[in-house]
C-alpha cells in the first residue's frame, strides 16, 4: 500500500488475495512476544530526573512545571544550562526549556520530524 493512499481496507484486502472478505479484525494474530514497556529511564549526564505527574508537570522547589499529560508516569532527564535556565529531555530527545520563574515548558524544535538532507548539486 502506497503511502498516503485512498484506498479503504476492505479494497486493501482484496488486493492481498483475502478476496475483499470479511474484516481485518478477523486476519489479525496477536504477537507472541508481550508488551513490556520501556524499563527505567536513566539520566546520567543530567543533573536530576523527574517523574512527571498525572496530569503533566514535574515539580521543581514547590513551583508546578506544566509540560504534557501524554508523559504523565515516564521519567525525564533534568540538567542546568544556565544560572536559572533548565533543559527537559526524555530518552535522547530534549524536549524544551523552562526557567524557575515562568513555570512552563518552551518547547524546542520538533525532535521527531524527519531529518531531510540537502540534495547535491549534480
Amino acid at each position: 500500500m502506497a503511502a498516503g493512499s485512498t484506498l479503504g481496507p476492505y479494497t486493501i484486502l482484496a488486493e492481498l488475495g483475502h478476496g475483499g472478505m470479511g474484516v481485518p479484525g478477523e486476519l489479525y494474530t496477536a504477537s507472541p512476544r508481550p508488551y513490556r514497556g520501556l524499563g527505567d529511564l536513566d539520566y546520567p549526564f543530567h543533573d536530576w530526573t523527574a517523574t512527571i505527574t498525572h496530569c503533566g508537570r514535574i515539580c521543581y522547589y514547590r513551583r508546578k512545571i506544566n509540560l504534557s499529560h501524554v508523559f504523565a508516569g515516564q521519567r525525564v532527564g533534568v540538567k542546568q544550562v544556565s544560572e536559572s535556565i533548565w533543559l527537559v529531555s526524555v530518552m535522547h530527545y530534549d524536549l524544551g526549556y523552562f526557567d524557575h520563574e515562568a513555570c512552563r515548558l518552551e518547547p524546542i524544535d520538533n525532535p521527531f520530524t524527519p531529518k531531510l538532507l540537502p540534495m547535491s548539486p549534480e
